[in-house]
């Protein structure tokens, strides 16, 4: 367990770095939707997903002469497009090991920052990744199972506390559950009345196969989801305890009201983002939740990195 004073020394950390991003009224969704709806919008962040608040923290907390020696992590790609930001401003050289089918728009993201990719089978990713760790006394830094990720992750639940301090629920995207776990956190340490949401693909449901059978549980190596930012096949070990102490519910999402999700959030939000930030929005599609028209709902909108190969995968749904 992360303690809500590590989450505040993490915003003390990470501050001169990272932009404190809007919260938005999303006042033409309020009808469709049946509430008062608001986004985080993370998309805005420094490298276009809250990522960097936890490879921040991460990468602020080691000590100099393991930071010099160098990097590594296992991504889908916000993960390593932040650690790789944070290694270039501290100075270092920072190694990613990404599934073979990760967006392009992520890869080119990651190595715009001088950072170096290596692709791997998606399953095998992190395995790929502490080999390498051991072999070149490279730092591994979890996308999730961190403690100062998480606490860095945890950052901003309290900014949204800060710019809605009625809010009601917050609706959050969880694939390992780093974000999840420090977001709930710092909320429930801060303001327990409000409702915590987990939200992940029907096909990668792994918190909501865990949390029925009481342990973490690995799903199969096949299992993936249009969401590609959400495939993690297991919880964290630090994450999971978190989530089950926390988290007010966990709900799933099907493939066709992730994508409905992402046009609806285009063409009727106005605002752009990735394919598995918009799970949030998805699960109003989904029915998986329901709000009274005066609660005050957030939509964790997670990342902004989507490319215009993307949209067909939308493109023709309709809404």
């Amino acid at each position: 367990m992360i303690s809500i004073k590590a989450i505040h020394e993490a915003q003390n950390r990470i501050a001169p770095y990272i932009h404190k991003t809007p919260l938005l009224p999303l006042n033409d969704l309020d009808e469709y939707l049946g509430c008062k709806v608001f986004a985080k919008m993370e998309s805005l962040q420094k490298t276009n997903s809250f990522k960097i608040r936890g490879a921040l923290n991460a990468l602020l907390a080691l000590p100099e002469d393991v930071l010099e020696r160098g990097i590594i992590t296992a991504s889908s790609g916000n993960h390593g497009k932040a650690i790789a930001y944070a290694a270039k401003l501290l100075g270092t050289k920072a190694h990613v090991v990404v599934p073979k089918n990760t967006p392009k728009i992520k890869v080119e993201g990651i190595q715009s920052y001088g950072a170096e990719v290596i692709f791997s089978v998606p399953s095998e990713r992190f395995n790929v990744a502490n080999k390498l760790s051991e072999e070149n006394y490279w730092s591994f830094i979890s996308p999730f199972d961190d403690n100062e990720v998480i606490a860095g992750q945890g950052t901003a639940g309290l900014e949204i506390l800060e710019q809605l301090s009625n809010v009601d629920t917050i609706i959050v995207p969880v694939g390992g559950g780093g974000l999840l776990a420090g977001l709930s956190t710092a909320v429930k340490e801060t303001k327990p009345q409000v409702k915590i949401i987990g939200v992940e693909p029907t096909l990668v449901a792994r918190y909501s196969n865990s949390l029925a059978v009481g342990h973490p549980v690995t799903l199969p190596p096949e299992s993936k989801s249009v969401a590609d930012g959400l495939q993690t096949l297991k919880p964290g070990e630090r994450n999971y305890p978190i989530v089950e102490k926390y988290v007010d519910e966990i709900v799933t999402v099907d493939e066709e009201n992730i994508l409905k999700a992402t046009k609806l959030f285009l063409t009727k939000g106005k605002l752009l983002a990735e394919i598995s930030s918009c799970i949030t929005l998805g699960a109003f599609l989904q029915g998986s939740v329901k709000f009274n028209p005066n609660d005050k709902v957030v939509l964790f909108i997670s990342g902004g990195n989507i490319g215009i190969d993307q949209f067909s995968k939308f493109e023709e749904m309709s809404i």
